[in-house]
């Protein structure tokens, strides 16, 4: 019987539990939800920002803030209390990060090393201005600006839009100008343009950037595209020892370069001319997930410890070969969740739903696989993601 003498006051309940850290992300998706999940493990209260109060990291249990990136109140009431702000996507307003630095918010990373990832065309420039390989690329505002570049470099060309795209939204392959101009009348502030770049494999990095300067750099991985998004993440790359040097050289130039702090993912393209860099993403990234089983440290984890000025944890692989597989919404709409038990029965098959609505397309979850044989590690890794997404076959 608990007596009220032996009953916890308002003061002591208080001091049972104190966390270590406060986190504030903008934004409550699958890449929020999985960052909770570190953070429960290292004692960390996350507080997210998001106008939904089903949003996948509330409904895993992070400290919801409603409101709106978009509005400079909301990200301020977001920062209120915590130690540190970061980002699980892009869409925030530049000028809202640049304003909370101003009043000293803490922002990892800061708003300078963020807009590489909100704007490509702005990337690009910053990276050439580095001496560093990017694709031949111009921006364009009218039809003779594409004209010029197709002069130069012939059809197709690669259009993308310089903010907003993801999982292949805002990215075009343009076969003639009637298409460009279509697309022009609806952009606002033009196109990043590039060349259709023949493409030996596309990879990517992942880089451990700490708040005292510390980096290490994940393995190189191959990502697998399927209809402009990312479908497989193999680990490690099957590459030729001196590629895999000089993309993890790459990664680690670039972070020091742009002054990254947190999860860097660096995008590489192997070509028949060498290496170039695609995309930056400072955040925890879908190119690593494959970490969170298979390696010493997840990046969810080390996003926390590089934030928050922690020691970075181990980086290296915990099995010879690792493949993650992401499970994309099927045609008919159905839920994967329904078809969980079928994809737990391959063997060594790791599988993350994100609590997200189902919708044909829509990025839904992963199944990792860890082991010894590359394509054993793969075909289960397979199999697992099309069980969930009803393929029996």
């Amino acid at each position: 019987m608990v007596t009220t003498a032996t009953m916890p006051t308002a003061a002591t309940a208080a001091a049972v539990w104190r966390p270590t850290a406060r986190v504030g992300v903008v934004g409550a998706g699958q890449l929020a939800r999985m960052t909770h999940q570190a953070a429960i493990g290292l004692g960390v209260e996350l507080r997210v920002l998001t106008d939904d109060p089903e949003a996948p990291a509330v409904r895993a249990g992070a400290t919801p803030v409603l409101g709106s990136p978009a509005r400079l109140d909301d990200l301020r009431r977001l920062a209120a209390g915590c130690d540190v702000v970061t980002f699980d996507h892009e869409q925030v307003p530049s000028k809202h990060l640049e304003a909370l630095e101003r009043e000293g918010v803490r922002l990892a990373p800061g708003a300078a090393a963020k807009l590489l990832a909100q704007d490509k065309l702005h990337a690009r420039r910053e990276l050439a201005a580095l001496g560093l390989p990017v694709p031949p690329f111009a921006r364009a505002r009218t039809s003779s600006d594409v004209s010029a570049f197709a002069r130069e470099h012939g059809w197709p060309l690669i259009a993308k839009a310089p903010r907003g795209g993801y999982d292949g939204r805002g990215v075009w392959r343009l076969k003639g100008l009637a298409q460009a101009a279509s697309l022009l009348a609806e952009a606002k502030g033009g196109l990043l343009l590039e060349p259709e770049l023949t493409l030996t494999t596309e990879l990517a990095v992942l880089v451990a950037c700490g708040a005292g300067g510390e980096r290490l750099a994940y393995p190189v991985v191959e990502t697998v595209q399927r209809d402009a998004m990312c479908r497989e993440i193999v680990a490690p790359a099957a590459l030729r020892v001196s590629v895999a040097a000089q993309a993890t050289e790459l990664a680690l130039t670039i972070a020091e370069e742009i002054d990254a702090i947190g999860i860097l993912a660096v995008e590489l393209f192997d070509t028949p001319g060498g290496l170039v860099v695609n995309e930056l993403a400072l955040r925890p990234h879908n190119s690593g997930h494959y970490a969170t089983e298979g390696c010493a440290t997840s990046q969810f984890e080390q996003h926390l410890r590089a934030v928050l000025g922690w020691p970075l944890g181990e980086t290296g692989l915990r099995a010879p070969a690792v493949v993650t597989v992401n499970v994309v919404g099927p045609a008919d709409g159905s839920d994967p969740s329904a078809r969980l038990a079928a994809a737990l029965a391959v063997p060594g098959a790791h599988v993350h739903l994100y609590g997200k609505t189902p919708r044909p397309g829509r990025k839904l979850g992963h199944v990792t696989v860890c082991g010894d044989d590359p394509a054993t590690v793969r075909a289960s890794a397979v199999r697992g993601a099309a069980l969930l997404e009803g393929d029996t076959a």
